[in-house]
């Protein structure tokens, strides 16, 4: 009887049995990998939900016993008294407000300079663009902590662009940039415009330019290009490089620890605070959680979004 009639494969197995035979052996090859993330990504995260719960040692650390102080504190404060509940915990949802603000404005800036630069590259001739590309992806070639330092350089009262303002008679005294929230946001958009522009260009070399033509053609304006051509078809590489961007700029530290100076912390430096001069490991632990919950919702976002992008062309 043929191999077509009786369904079994080569080996003498069926084709159920053979794929279930090679779902086996794939599991098996990925085993290692497996149980590898399952220690060094898992292993922290359970680390740090369980010290959420713990109470924090007296000098350092943590000590075993049940408690959910941490998470009241995320939120809530206690009067130091009789404590009762006094107010809101201002300064920690005060440090989610600016991390969340500045982030959503690091997104927003990276965006308005990485979209007409990934467009210049795309529109370049296939031989020039992996060039362009290079010369985009160099300061990653650079250590983070050095970049920011070189930020420094820029706008400290010192430094090169208040020099140049002096000497030129526009100002009488240095502007003070340096350890602002402006400051801050440069650098973070200086750090993470990579971030940005490479999941733009990836989607803008996938576009057919001759829709933007056929919109010119029909009397659009360059703004109606944009708004009903353009972005529309490029959306899947704008929500990308947003989650990239947002993400690490959310829990940045270096970049906030120079350039802020400490005077307006992040979730980062707050975070490394409690597990530092704090000595409050449990709420680390709990801010740490609150932190990546963030990150998840964002995730969620972006995941729903682009399964609806994909609906839609599908």
């Amino acid at each position: 009887m043929s191999q077509t009639t009786t369904g079994k494969s080569a080996g003498g197995f069926t084709e159920a049995e053979a794929e279930r035979r090679r779902v086996r052996v794939n599991w098996l090859l990925s085993l290692p990998a497996l149980v590898w993330l399952a220690f060094a990504a898992s292993g922290p995260l359970l680390i740090m939900v369980v010290y959420s719960f713990l109470t924090p040692g007296d000098y350092v650390g943590v000590v075993w016993d049940f408690s959910t102080d941490a998470w009241f504190q995320v939120l809530f404060t206690r009067d130091i008294f009789d404590e009762t509940i006094v107010t809101m915990a201002d300064a920690h949802l005060s440090i989610f407000w600016r991390s969340i603000s500045l982030s959503l404005m690091t997104t927003a800036t990276t965006l308005v300079f990485g979209f007409p630069t990934a467009y210049f590259i795309a529109t370049r001739s296939p031989r020039s663009r992996p060039m362009w590309l290079f010369l985009v992806t160099i300061p990653f070639w650079t250590n983070l902590l050095i970049r920011t330092f070189a930020i420094m350089e820029l706008i400290r009262n010192e430094g090169l662009i208040n020099t140049v303002l002096l000497k030129a008679g526009l100002i009488d005294t240095p502007i003070q940039m340096l350890f602002t929230d402006g400051a801050t946001l440069v650098g973070m958009t200086y750090v993470y415009l990579p971030l940005m522009v490479l999941p733009l260009y990836a989607s803008m070399e996938r576009l057919d330019f001759r829709l933007v033509e056929a919109g010119y053609d029909l009397y659009a304006s360059r703004l109606q290009v944009l708004r009903r051509v353009i972005l529309p078809l490029v959306k899947p590489g704008v929500i990308a490089g947003s989650i990239l961007v947002f993400i690490p700029s959310l829990g940045a530290y270096v970049t906030p620890r120079l350039l802020g100076g400490g005077r307006n912390m992040m979730m980062g430096n707050f975070i490394e605070m409690q597990f530092g001069a704090g000595r409050n490991w449990p709420l680390g632990a709990a801010l740490s959680i609150t932190l990546l919950f963030i990150v998840m919702i964002a995730l969620i976002f972006y995941v729903r979004n682009v399964g609806k992008e994909g609906s839609g062309h599908g």
